[in-house]
């Protein structure tokens, strides 16, 4: 389906010779690029991972915008601003202000919530501040006084988290059978440290060979709860009886050993340690529970006993949004008489258990007694009667633009980081459909990840009530479906990195079918369709049992061993929360360590409060190993790159090293590397670059004037292998590096994988920082598709396919279908209904968002799941099915 750019439904007809005139575009990849694209029409950037879309859109276009709006900011406030810097262009003509929405992960602490993103908190302050019911005698509260991130309002019993910690003997001791020999104490830490403290006890007289549960309460409570420190003698490999003899000699012991406590260590280490993979593992150990003072609601006693239709304002935050309108609307209406009555029970944060009832201080019990569930907007005064309606009213406004976007299901209490990089720009955007602006051009990358055909939409409406607003909306996306809907086509191409850079398109979605060079338009024009194949059987399953996470309550599931699996489900269904976090957790338990590859984020807040509850049973001993590949970044800093992260850069370290050159000037692999001083460029150390501060300008970054950009020194630089020196090789991309590589298996082999997985455009020593989520995920497969395939792994992938482009997702699911042929399982998070149709079996979630979601919906091969009427996604997955070539 296409739209003619020239007439608007109920809008005049848009100007045809309002363009945005692109000149001499070279960032990045893009070989002078020369482009004429529509204002005022829904716009879309398209072609392969790698191919310079983006670095059109956004490091172009949006670019330029913000550096020509920075020039009419005063140059003091310029300083205060992180701006993007100057784009490589010759010129850009007719180019309004720009808005960009990008996809982003939430922020990292735990207080900042999808109130306080929207900026509906606010207003729900300004409200319970202004007519809200006040018990007698209390004086009037302000909007601050109802923020758990002001002194004034946060809860002296958590400092506002809502969330209180703590270390047990039965979260530190999970199997007491066990005697500390054979580790009972599993909060200690592993390796040498921990063998450590059980030789310490051997020579301070505890019995470490006696089961826990047999040991003296005395001495189990010294162990786990002691803050003194001794430092005693130690005789590593002495059993008790020979420590007692050597101490009774008074032999020399190996070293002195001091002692910590179990809680003290876990406590300490969480407070401490720079690393976040022992930060998270010791969280395993910390108990989170409601805070009791103030229920989980984050706020002091005063302002938790001020009510809005009968309740306090952490409970009213605690309510999806959906619900939230049901108790707005009747109160924007001026209808008070008619606001339904809101139990505890509605919100998600009052669900507590019967041991966390049980375990409510009196000062809990008072607060809710503070705060009775009765109604009292009936009884309002007039003047709180115009407050609360003119706030309603714009509450309920705001809410509805995110029930269009399908986020009805979210609450105000939200935490960020739990957020995906789909719901929160979802957020911004319904932010900005609120603004109101015109003229403006919003560039947004990938509004489709993570939603589930179902939920597009509602995404489709969004952007064209902001087009029909006066805006032009400039889109970078691999979804078909958006693709078909736009007004424009911007493909670039043909290939990625070094093969793409070239418009080869731009136009009406209809005409991009004659372009033969076009890779998305086999697809978008079904040249392209999905190989029908063969369901593998099950070798065996996992099932979980009686699962608790988020909106899943007591649930049960069977996981397929064996075969390929895609779990579906609506956006905010629960897909998640029974894969990448319930699954992972139990098996993560089963097996006794964190999930390899995972680059784990330790947060303050729910993350340690929110534990999976439930079992893991069925064919444990079919899984030897759990692997979970996430789209979290593989460094943090520009010298982290592919070749570090693969481990392929050892390899060819080692190869310089072994050359003439190398052996005869005595340097080795070490010499070779940018982070080491003897072999990087002094001046930039390693960088290859310099920065310049310009003041009132962005700030500049140069190559560096001494190595000018190689990052090594003359020396270093003077070694070649095969002709190149280190920084020349560093500079290839994959597919060069194949070939040069090609007589040195230990390196062209994680090259070909590379190349296989649809990543051949990447340069070598291309920083961490540069690589988006999608390709920063295929990296981290490939580089574990280097080992040796054992079978008996499990891999877990959440949406692999944001990013790519429908080619490179056939190159993924051939990698992924070979890991299931060598034996392991595959479970994949997925909306996209053509990797879908590829599974082996499929597990549907929902069937709606949120409380309406956490179920089972329906199970099966994806023929069976495509015919079950109850499931949301069938429909979808019927349509792509149909199109399987034979």
């Amino acid at each position: 389906m296409t739209h003619d750019i020239g007439s608007r439904a109920g809008g005049e007809p848009a100007r045809r010779d309002a363009f945005v005139r692109v000149r001499g575009a070279r960032e990045h990849n893009l070989k002078d690029v020369n482009v004429d694209i529509p204002r005022d029409a829904l716009v879309v950037f398209t072609g392969v991972s790698g191919s310079g879309k983006s670095s059109l859109a956004f490091g172009t276009l949006y670019a330029e915008a913000q550096r020509r709006y920075f020039e009419s900011v005063a140059p003091y406030a310029r300083r205060l601003i992180d701006q993007v810097g100057v784009p490589d262009v010759d010129s850009i003509e007719g180019l309004p202000p720009a808005v960009a929405l990008q996809q982003q992960r939430g922020a990292s602490s735990a207080r900042s919530s999808v109130g306080s993103v929207t900026t509906l908190s606010s207003l729900v302050r300004m409200m319970y501040s202004r007519a809200g019911s006040y018990p007698p005698g209390q004086a009037m509260l302000y909007a601050e006084d109802f923020s758990a991130n002001t002194p004034q309002g946060a809860c002296p019993g958590c400092h506002g988290l809502g969330y209180v910690y703590e270390v047990t003997e039965a979260s530190m001791v999970p199997d007491p059978s066990l005697s500390i020999r054979d580790r009972a104490i599993a909060s200690w830490p592993p390796a040498w440290h921990g063998q450590n403290l059980r030789d310490i006890l051997v020579t301070l007289g505890y019995d470490v060979d006696r089961p826990w549960k047999d040991l003296p309460r005395k001495d189990r409570d010294w162990i786990l709860y002691t803050d003194e420190s001794p430092t005693v003698p130690v005789f590593p490999g002495f059993t008790p009886a020979e420590t007692r003899s050597a101490i009774k000699r008074k032999l020399e012991p190996a070293y002195m050993g001091t002692f910590t406590g179990a809680r003290r260590y876990v406590l300490h280490t969480f407070a401490n340690t720079q690393s976040a993979l022992m930060k998270r593992r010791v969280a395993r150990f910390m108990t989170g529970s409601a805070c009791p003072v103030c229920d989980g609601k984050r706020l002091k006693r005063e302002a938790l006993s001020v009510t809005f239709a009968g309740v306090d304002i952490g409970t009213l935050s605690q309510l999806s949004f959906d619900r939230l309108v049901d108790l707005l609307r009747p109160v924007a209406e001026g209808r008070f008489d008619d606001v339904p009555a809101v139990s505890h029970g509605d919100a998600r944060g009052a669900k507590a258990t019967r041991r966390d009832r049980a375990q409510r201080s009196a000062a809990g019990k008072a607060t809710h007694a503070a705060a009775p569930d009765i109604h009292r907007t009936a009884t309002l005064s007039e003047e709180k009667r115009i407050a609360a309606q003119r706030i309603a009213t714009d509450l309920v406004a705001r809410i509805g633009t995110l029930q269009s976007l399908g986020l009805g299901y979210l609450s105000m209490d939200r935490a960020t980081p739990t957020l995906s990089p789909g719901e929160l720009q979802r957020l911004r955007l319904a932010t900005q459909i609120r603004s109101n602006l015109f003229g403006v051009v919003y560039v947004l990358d990938e509004p489709s990840a993570g939603l589930h055909p179902a939920d597009s939409e509602a995404l489709f409406d969004a952007l064209r009530e902001l087009r029909d607003g006066g805006n032009s909306i400039f889109v970078v996306e691999h979804d078909l479906a958006m693709m078909r809907r736009a007004d424009w086509l911007v493909d670039v191409g043909p290939g990625a990195g070094e093969r793409g850079g070239e418009v080869l398109y731009s136009g009406e979605p209809a005409g991009l079918e004659a372009i033969p060079s076009s890779e998305t338009a086999r697809y978008l024009f079904e040249h392209v369709s999905p190989p029908a194949r063969a369901y593998r059987p099950p070798t065996g399953w996992l099932e979980l049992r009686d699962v608790h996470r988020n909106n899943l309550h007591a649930i049960d599931a069977r996981i397929p061993l064996g075969v390929l699996t895609s779990v579906t489900g609506v956006s905010g269904s629960g897909k998640s929360s029974l894969i990448s976090q319930a699954l992972v957790d139990l098996v993560c338990g089963h097996l006794g360590h964190e999930p390899e590859d995972e680059e784990p984020e330790a947060d303050e807040g729910p993350s340690l409060a929110q534990r999976t509850r439930g079992h893991l049973r069925g064919d444990l001993d079919a899984i030897r190993r759990l692997v979970r590949v996430d789209q979290k970044p593989i460094g943090r800093t520009p010298r982290s790159n592919l070749a570090t992260y693969t481990g392929l850069f050892d390899h060819v370290r080692k190869l310089f090293a072994a050359t003439p050159d190398a052996r005869k000037r005595r340097f080795d692999a070490g010499r070779f590397s940018f982070n080491v001083a003897k072999g990087r460029c002094a001046t930039c150390e390693g960088e290859g670059f310099v920065s310049v501060e310009l003041l009132f300008m962005p700030t500049v970054y140069a190559p560096c004037p001494t190595c000018h950009g190689a990052r090594y020194n003359e020396a270093t630089l003077a070694v070649r292998l095969d002709g190149k020196n280190i920084a020349e090789v560093l500079a290839l991309n994959v597919e060069e590096a194949a070939e040069f590589f090609a007589n040195h298996p230990a390196v062209r082999r994680p090259l070909e994988l590379l190349r296989e997985i649809g990543l051949g455009y990447l340069r070598l020593g291309q920083p961490a920082t540069e690589l988006s989520g999608g390709e920063a995920q295929r990296i981290k497969l490939a580089t574990e598709l280097q080992r040796n395939q054992r079978g008996r792994a499990l891999y877990v992938l959440d949406e692999p396919t944001t990013g790519l482009h429908a080619a490179d997702v056939d190159r993924l699911m051939r990698q992924l279908h070979g890991l299931v042929d060598a034996g392991n399982t595959v479970v994949l998070v997925e909306h996209e209904m053509r990797v879908v149709a590829q599974s082996d079996w499929v597990i549907d979630v929902g069937p709606g968002a949120g409380d309406d979601g956490g179920k089972l919906v329906a199970c099966g091969t994806p023929a069976e799941l495509a015919a079950r009427a109850e499931s949301r996604t069938a429909p979808y997955l019927a349509e792509v099915m149909a199109r399987a070539r034979p």
